[in-house]
């Protein structure tokens, strides 16, 4: 597989990208998958809260999230296993997509029913299992997203299934906030969200089987554990060498610099004067439409431009926008100043992380894609979260303008390896 492109398309042909019939079935598929995130948090602590449970249990709830960081342990079974008869039926990846959302519905709809007020416990199991199901949902979607998509089209499709599940976000978040206020009815409001995975199975059934995911002959019995679990990583040293290591450097770090500025981006909203209600209109609202449109031009630039150029272009951009917060430090809580910020941020942000995920989706190899993207977006996530922890610490000691600035020049790292190792780096 490649990222370069031997002839460039003209604007046009690289706008044309998006009306393939394959980018919108990714689009919905990301719909599908960034549902149940919001059902077992934000949306999941309203209802905790209001069922009158401690501060403390709400905030251990956190930990329901913890399949979506290691969900590579076991997509070597969900990428090379067939299940029976479903797979004959519908194809490995089909059947497995079909497999995991119907019994998301199933556990969301047993969540909905759960009551919080007398047996937390199991309201904490259901909420897990959901997780589960969902990051398992998350695996099989990314490796089909992989299968469908010509090369060319990777930002397009990165784009895609970002749109898709931002807006699963606000629906499974403002949405099922509003229908729980409407109806009274918590069971309601989770039954209404598992019905609308519905859409993702009608996604499925409407859309072919990947060329890639047909079968190849089954190993021998001593063969299977090696070709799941080990192959897809020996897959990875070998068709790289020594370069795996600057491979996976770049993906620790490419995005951490936003990550790092990020996570301090509310506290930082609240210091410096802003009111909640801002924060929503300006950040969430105004915010959510920047990123989209930064990641569906992220997908234009990687068709038009290629992954080498547009990683660059996108990182400085992405990288220079921490300033944006600098500046805001210093102008204080002044409205139109933050509308600015955000927009450049989210725009940025929008279209680094389109360049980033067409870059990670290029480096897997069509027999293991489930495993290998699955390794490789869990290692960004790991990495920008374990780097990213040591921020509030770092905001209390520098001050809101230097911690900014530091911000900045952590993402220079991954920029200066991507100068430097253009050619091992990109995917042969």
């Amino acid at each position: 597989m490649t990222g370069n492109i031997a002839e460039r398309p003209g604007w046009r042909q690289a706008f044309a990208v998006y009306l393939d019939r394959r980018v919108a079935t990714v689009l919905l598929l990301g719909f599908s998958s960034g549902l149940p995130l919001a059902l077992t948090g934000a949306t999941l602590a309203v209802w905790l809260t209001e069922a009158g449970v401690p501060l403390t249990g709400i905030g251990l709830f956190a930990l329901v999230g913890i399949p979506y960081t290691f969900k590579f342990l076991w997509a070597p079974l969900i990428d090379q296993v067939r299940l029976p008869l479903l797979a004959r039926i519908f194809g490995r990846r089909r059947s497995w997509m079909l497999a995991t959302q119907a019994a998301l519905i199933a556990a969301l709809i047993a969540l909905g029913a759960s009551d919080p007020v007398h047996d937390t416990w199991t309201v904490a199991v259901l909420a897990l299992i959901v997780a589960f199901c969902s990051a398992s949902q998350d695996i099989v979607i990314d490796a089909y997203r992989v299968e469908i998509l010509d090369p060319r089209q990777y930002g397009a499709g990165a784009a895609a299934v970002q749109f898709g599940y931002r807006i699963a976000m606000l629906v499974s978040g403002a949405g099922a906030l509003l229908l729980a206020q409407f109806t009274g009815s918590w069971f309601v409001t989770y039954a209404g969200m598992a019905a609308l995975v519905g859409l993702g199975v009608l996604t499925v059934l409407a859309n072919p089987e990947p060329a890639a995911a047909a079968p190849s002959s089954p190993p021998p019995p001593g063969g299977r554990l090696r070709r799941a679990v080990v192959a897809p990583f020996a897959d990875m040293v070998r068709r790289r060498g020594w370069a795996i290591l600057a491979v996976l450097a770049f993906v620790l770090l490419y995005k951490l610099g936003d990550a790092f500025a990020g996570v301090m981006a509310n506290p930082f909203y609240i210091k410096i004067g802003f009111s909640k209600a801002e924060i929503a209109a300006v950040s969430k609202l105004f915010g959510f439409g920047a990123t989209i449109l930064g990641t569906f031009l992220g997908g234009v630039v990687v068709a038009r431009y290629g992954l080498w150029k547009s990683l660059l272009l996108c990182g400085v951009l992405q990288m220079l926008s921490n300033l944006m917060f600098a500046w805001q430090a210093t102008i204080g809580a002044d409205l139109s100043a933050l509308t600015l910020t955000i927009a450049v941020e989210n725009l940025s942000g929008g279209l680094g992380s389109a360049a980033f995920v067409a870059y990670i989706s290029s480096l897997c190899n069509l027999t293991y894609t489930g495993t290998q993207y699955a390794l490789l977006s869990s290692l960004a996530a790991v990495g920008r979260t374990v780097v990213a922890s040591s921020a509030g610490r770092l905001a209390e000691r520098m001050g809101w303008v230097d911690f900014f600035i530091l911000s900045t020049l952590v993402a220079a790292p991954g920029l200066i390896l991507l100068l430097l190792l253009r050619k091992r780096l990109l995917p042969e």
